[in-house]
């Protein structure tokens, strides 16, 4: 990996935006995400293998224009990284525990770094490769959505968004991830989005247009189905130039 970086007076590396993410390879699953638009926001994702079994997972919506909120991510993004390997890389460990304590740790760092308040919607997850688990916390972001033999679920909030409250927790929940189940993650921006047109004018286009399409996606990669989800959305909304950033993320236990 590599990170951006300018130089200050005393020629110290400063980092100026968040390291790009390389996806780790995950035995039996495909993990991809897709964004359009220019990153003009404050979407972000991030995944890093913590541990032999163990891969962590996250989509963050910090608040906000991304020239004024760099600091942020780059603080959420260190943070969720180096936090997250001391906290799961051991073999016996409770992994609802470690997440609670990864968002707190993120969500007191956020405060920190703005010096006040900055609401940073998230949904972080652990996806234990062995035990095809996912333990997640989704501090008021959009819901996620796993599908598997049995239907669609919604993965809601368990708790508030970080960056708002110091001593504000998230609940962890855990669900297993059946062979071809698939989580989908998508930001505010992309269901925000507003349709163009006589028909669509003025709506949104909605969390229940986003499970239509992983209704409709069972054959599809990780990649190819947050592509087909952007597409959608861009089909939906005429096509107009993006002022939010819209992102997908999708992880598909192959086998």
């Amino acid at each position: 990996m590599r990170s951006f970086f300018k130089f200050s007076g005393s020629d110290t590396p400063v980092a100026v935006e968040p390291t790009p993410t390389v996806f780790p390879n995950i035995d039996g699953a495909d993990i991809a995400a897709v964004f359009a638009g220019n990153r003009v926001a404050g979407d972000f994702y991030d995944s890093v293998r913590v541990s032999p079994e163990r891969v962590l997972i996250g989509l963050l919506d910090v608040a906000g224009r991304r020239e004024a909120n760099r600091k942020l991510l780059i603080t959420a993004q260190e943070t969720f990284r180096e936090s997250g390997r001391e906290l799961f890389s051991a073999v016996d460990i409770n992994e609802s525990d470690a997440m609670i304590e990864l968002n707190v740790l993120i969500n007191r760092r956020l405060i920190e770094a703005s010096n006040g308040v900055h609401s940073c919607p998230a949904f972080t997850a652990c996806y234990h490769e062995r035990l095809g688990t996912l333990c997640y916390c989704n501090a008021g972001h959009t819901s996620g959505l796993l599908r598997d033999s049995t239907g669609i679920v919604e993965l809601g909030s368990t708790g508030l968004p970080l960056g708002l409250f110091s001593h504000a927790t998230s609940d962890a929940r855990m669900v297993g991830m059946e062979r071809s189940a698939a989580l989908l993650l998508v930001s505010q921006g992309l269901v925000s989005c507003e349709g163009g047109g006589r028909d669509n004018g003025g709506h949104e286009f909605g969390l229940e247009k986003v499970r239509k399409v992983l209704q409709n996606a069972s054959s599809l990669s990780a990649k190819e189905l947050c592509s087909s989800v952007l597409s959608s959305v861009a089909d939906y909304s005429g096509h107009v130039p993006l002022c939010d950033d819209r992102t997908a993320l999708a992880l598909i236990r192959t086998r």
